[in-house]
């Protein structure tokens, strides 16, 4: 009978460790596909998504997008290639271990998506 509770025990701490893994949530560091590094944080319930090393360090490619858990959207996402009085509307989704990030112009009808992967 303590060989059963045992065993019990570690698959319901197996899956308490997994279910965490899985809370990482959108929240950290990840790595776009030219090598930046970007810092996506929650702030007043608003997601920002800063370049912290890589192509330009300090611009913020999400800035203020509304939603929640992993699945964002806004209109204030900026691309680092274009000028940054240009903004578009945008999402930000986690599956897995990647994030996918999709900004458009002119409705749905110029978009560009990447998908990072997570850094930490």
């Amino acid at each position: 009978m303590k060989i059963a509770k045992i065993v019990a025990a570690i698959i319901a701490g197996g899956i308490a460790v997994t279910s965490s893994a899985h809370a990482a949530g959108i929240e950290g560091n990840w790595k776009r596909k030219n090598g930046d590094m970007v810092n996506v944080s929650v702030n007043g319930g608003k997601l920002y998504c800063k370049i912290t090393s890589g192509s330009k360090p300090g611009f913020e490619m999400c800035n203020g997008m509304g939603g929640g858990g992993n699945e964002w959207a806004g209109k204030k996402m900026k691309h680092p290639r274009m000028p940054g009085m240009m903004s578009f509307n945008g999402s930000v989704k986690v599956s897995g271990k990647g994030l996918s990030i999709k900004g458009c112009a002119i409705g749905q009808s110029m978009c560009d998506e990447e998908t990072w992967t997570r850094a930490n």
